[in-house]
């Protein structure tokens, strides 16, 4: 006989998606949110007033006299309403789920903050909002300690001396590397005897931001493992795989220890030379700025996140990026930077189509990244990145996501990783 459902329990399941900090998070950044179309409303309103011939008044954006005033009024009331509003939350944070009564966050939850930090991540760790995700290293949905004795306890013998690192892509998390019932982790970890580590970071941050912080987030793991390290790979998905090239420069040029165990490196659609959706924004950008009616407007193209924008043409380091409007000139400014020596580098790229052609070359891809992008293909000889032949492979009608899942994906993966057996004479 079945247990009668408690009263209460959809609403705690409805609560399993929110921790106490979040609704909070959340007033702060409607807050912001309110503060920012105050001021689209109040540059639209400047901008009728200049095609009319009228004075723009305090500047080009701000209105003065009593048009000024009310404006400022409005800011005003949304200022307290919003204090308000966090001091009433405070009151209710006791109603909301306890992570101590449920430690585990819904994968609803986990999902919806990979994808907010994905498009506003950096601006939510410039605003100091607890939904901003820290970079942490995982396993089983546990964040792994950096103290031996408590990295030794957790990982029990499932520490190897082959190191496999995954990290996820743009707006998603760890726990998303499972998809269709299959993880190229644990698939790869039960083939090679390897320990899987997970990546958890803000995709929002500058690509070469978060390649800074693994480098050194590396570091100390090394420095932990319980056993003897001798092999280190990197599984890269999408940005994953720029993310890590970042990392690797940064340390080699800090003359960490970790880049000496790395062996081999491998990006799964990884979008080393851009992808057109974010040129397409960028062009959306240009657009709105060319009418005064619309130039306002244009502040809502650029919000999105710093990690969305290097996505244009594949930054990897911050010399792609420092000095220089990330919204201004469309123009490919990076640095050229090769595929590490001494590393054993692989690629797959997606392609919905049926068969290769221009279409399915250029402008198709796995829907998000272009084949000749993920195959390190340019125009350019000195931005070139130079696969061997057989350690490129194309899947096709498979979709951006769907190289997670992928079985021939799976098995071109353990056919560079496996060892190759060593013959004697």
């Amino acid at each position: 006989m079945t247990a009668p459902t408690p009263p209460d329990a959809p609403k705690r399941a409805v609560l399993r998606h929110l921790r106490p900090s979040d609704l909070r998070a959340a007033a702060q950044l409607a807050s912001q949110a309110t503060q920012g179309v105050i001021n689209i409303t109040e540059g639209v309103h400047q901008s009728v007033r200049r095609r009319l011939g009228f004075s723009s008044g305090a500047s080009d954006e701000q209105a003065s006299g009593l048009t000024g005033q009310i404006y400022r009024g409005i800011r005003g009331v949304a200022h307290i309403v919003g204090h308000g509003l966090d001091g009433a939350l405070a009151a209710l944070l006791p109603l909301v789920d306890d992570p101590a009564t449920h430690p585990e966050a819904s994968p609803a939850r986990e999902a919806v903050l990979a994808a907010l930090n994905g498009v506003l991540g950096d601006r939510l760790q410039s605003f100091g909002n607890p939904l901003a995700q820290t970079m942490e290293l995982r396993q089983g949905g546990q964040a792994l300690p950096m103290v031996p004795a408590a990295l030794k306890a957790q990982l029990g013998d499932k520490a190897s001396p082959h190191l496999l690192l995954l990290i996820h892509g743009l707006s998603m998390n760890d726990t998303q590397w499972r998809r269709s019932g299959h993880d190229h982790g644990e698939f790869l970890a039960q083939a090679l005897g390897c320990t899987p580590v997970y990546l958890r970071y803000n995709s929002g941050l500058h690509t070469s931001t978060n390649g800074r912080e693994l480098a050194l987030l590396l570091d100390r793991l090394v420095a932990a493992w319980p056993v003897p390290l001798e092999r280190i790979t990197i599984l890269g998905h999408s940005m994953g795989g720029l993310v890590a090239r970042s990392a690797v420069q940064v340390a080699r040029e800090a003359g960490q220890r970790w880049p000496g165990l790395l062996r081999e490196l491998v990006f799964l659609g990884t979008p080393h030379h851009g992808a057109p959706l974010e040129r397409a924004g960028h062009g959306v950008d240009l657009l709105l700025a060319s009418s005064p009616h619309t130039v306002p407007f244009a502040r809502l193209g650029k919000i999105r996140s710093a990690g969305i924008t290097d996505l244009r043409h594949g930054h990897v380091l911050d010399a792609d990026w420092q000095g220089r409007d990330r919204f201004g000139s469309p123009e490919d400014h990076r640095v050229p930077l090769p595929l590490p020596e001494g590393v054993a580098c692989f690629t797959v790229a997606a392609t919905l189509a049926g068969q290769r052609g221009l279409l399915a070359d250029r402008l198709m891809g796995d829907g998000l990244v272009p084949l000749h992008s993920a195959l390190g293909q340019q125009d350019d000889p000195a931005r070139r990145l130079v696969f061997a032949r057989d350690s490129q492979h194309i899947v096709y009608r498979t979709g951006h996501l769907d190289l997670l899942s992928s079985p021939q994906v799976a098995a071109q993966l353990l056919a560079w990783l496996r060892p190759v057996p060593s013959t004697e004479d």
